[in-house]
């Protein structure tokens, strides 16, 4: 089966790299820590990794800049999107249903039903004469029909029940409008984000819903361009924003996430790269150099970074600690976005044997990185 377009760019991005190192599949997969086999079918657009650490692998070890690391990660992503998405065929497609004028061409000529006899006519009801000048009306309801008609006809009556009915429809309203509450739902007039073309913005989505709401993670102070282009950065900031407002982080803009953006509550401030790596050198006293590498690595010492998994998994903040690894230290994703607790937690997984085998693939890549 054909690769999609965006597995194709993807591969194409790889094979760039990989012939300007120089190098063969078998070598790079050795330094990347992955099979060159593997690397190969990537690179030839046949498969697409499932953890994009590895892509982060072999990207390093070809000497990729952060720029083109972000690319790449931006491209696997989508092609990552597209692994599941099924490809239609022909076959796949029901034919049409015949029309009504060949149905009744393939049906068998029959002979016509005989019509049904008439039926006989009913008998003839007499008429009923009509009343005379002299027949009377019953004196019981004489008033009655001849009063009716009279009151009908009084106008003044009736415009003052309507005048009384419509003041107090008037009085009904206006007593609505004062007590409305305050914080009532916002109207589709508040924000583009309420409009019916925005009614869902996710992945993979280009449009001016998306500026929108990478115009309002930047008012939180998110750290993203504004380019009207839903990819892994704005997913990575509207993850973030979803954890720190407290709600389900499901990778797309609803209804609860569009009033939080609005609100204006939420805060994505966060430390400086400068500040991560002061402070990661601060806690890793014996092996800060390595440390400060390994976290560049993971995250680019950014302590929101997210990084989602095939499974359905996440890696969070400055060490990218796994949700599983959350689970052990007793975390939270909220917990894993404070760059003091996740380099807290990181020191407590390199003590248990003194060395970053949590982060392997990182790992991997330092050790067979070229010295100079």
């Amino acid at each position: 089966m054909a690769a999609s377009p965006q597995t194709e760019k993807f591969a194409v991005c790889l094979r760039r790299l990989k012939d300007r190192s120089g190098r063969g599949y078998d070598r790079l997969g050795k330094e990347a820590g992955v099979s060159g086999s593997s690397l190969h079918r990537y690179c030839s657009g046949l498969s697409v990794p499932t953890d994009y650490r590895v892509v982060h692998s072999f990207a390093k070890v070809c000497g990729a800049s952060t720029e083109e690391l972000r690319e790449l990660h931006r491209l696997w992503a989508l092609a990552d999107t597209d692994r599941d998405v099924p490809v239609v065929t022909s076959e796949d497609v029901p034919a049409p249903a015949p029309a009504p004028e060949q149905e009744r061409e393939r049906e068998p000529e029959q002979d016509p039903a005989p019509a049904p006899a008439p039926k006989p006519d009913p008998p003839a009801v007499p008429a009923q004469a009509s009343p005379g000048p002299d027949d009377a009306v019953p004196p019981e309801t004489a008033p009655d029909e001849a009063e009716r008609p009279r009151r009908s006809r009084v106008p003044g009556k009736l415009s003052s029940r309507f005048a009384m009915l419509a003041a107090v429809v008037v009085v009904v309203l206006v007593a609505g409008f004062v007590w409305m509450p305050a914080d009532a739902s916002p109207s589709a007039d508040d924000g583009l984000l309420y409009s019916a073309a925005c009614k869902s913005v996710s992945m993979g989505q280009h449009d001016e819903c998306v500026r929108e709401v990478q115009r309002l993670l930047v008012r939180a102070e998110g750290r993203l361009a504004v380019d009207g282009d839903f990819g892994p950065e704005t997913l990575r900031r509207l993850t973030a924003f979803q954890v720190l407002a407290g709600m389900p982080a499901n990778n797309v803009v609803d209804e609860p996430t569009k009033k939080a953006l609005y609100a204006q509550k939420v805060s994505m401030a966060t430390w400086s790269q400068d500040r991560v790596a002061k402070r990661i050198r601060e806690v890793f006293v014996e092996d800060p150099r390595t440390a400060v590498a390994i976290a560049h690595c993971a995250s680019f010492l950014d302590p929101l970074w997210t990084l989602p998994n095939t499974n359905g998994s996440r890696n969070w903040g400055v060490f990218q600690i796994s949700d599983a690894r959350l689970r052990e230290l007793d975390g939270t994703p909220l917990r894993a976005f404070d760059p003091e607790w996740n380099i807290q937690a990181a020191h407590r997984l390199w003590s248990v044997r003194h060395d970053f085998h949590d982060w392997p693939s990182c790992e991997a890549a330092l050790k067979n990185a070229p010295k100079g």
